[in-house]
């Protein structure tokens, strides 16, 4: 395997044994098993776990953008991006019933460890309530578009931690949509 591929490799199962079993439970070893290289090997691409944190992040993050550009790429309306983010929960719903959201288990963790990695994790919210907030923006709701993607961001991140402690397909089903109608609720304002 070329070097951008082993990287490429580590990265994503540290992702994974990240979300599965946590930071602090990962160690190189881990990894590197499931990889099948060697220490050294592995060492070579990553001197430290905080390294590893990093790419995982980084990762993270591209992915999502490119989720995000790939919803307005499809020339979906404002409103019809917005419900792609809600129907997220749907789309991992075995994920999130088992180990529940990527983005808020690995900020909580990270949070609880007063990890330097914290603000990295915070960074993927920010690019969902930045990309949110744009949304409301353009349905029309530019003086509190702010308040209502927060208002998302909480909404999903608790029915996903709910889900997680109370693995019932019907909850995460029902509240999504609940979600989808608060938002077939929402109106344009005059913002003068």
């Amino acid at each position: 395997m070329a070097a951008p591929e082993t990287r490429d490799t580590i990265i994503t199962a540290a992702d994974r044994l990240f979300y599965e079993r946590g930071f602090e439970h990962t160690s190189f070893a881990d990894v590197a098993g499931i990889v099948g290289i060697s220490r050294g090997n592995f060492y070579y691409h990553f001197k430290t776990k905080d390294q590893i944190l990093d790419a995982v992040i980084e990762r993270r993050l591209a992915d999502r953008r490119a989720m995000l550009d790939q919803w307005t790429s499809e020339g979906l309306t404002p409103k019809q991006r917005i419900a792609s983010f809600i129907r997220i929960l749907l789309v991992n719903e075995a994920k999130i019933r088992a180990h529940g959201c990527p983005i808020g288990t690995l900020f909580s963790e990270l949070s609880k460890l007063d990890h330097s990695g914290e603000d990295g994790a915070r960074r993927l919210f920010d690019l969902f309530r930045i990309w949110l907030r744009q949304q409301f923006h353009k349905i029309g709701r530019r003086h509190d578009a702010d308040d209502l993607a927060m208002h998302i961001l909480a909404r999903s991140q608790g029915v996903a931690t709910l889900a997680n402690a109370y693995p019932d397909e019907a909850f995460l089903e029902n509240e999504v949509s609940l979600m989808l109608a608060w938002l077939d609720a929402i109106r344009a304002t005059d913002d003068t």
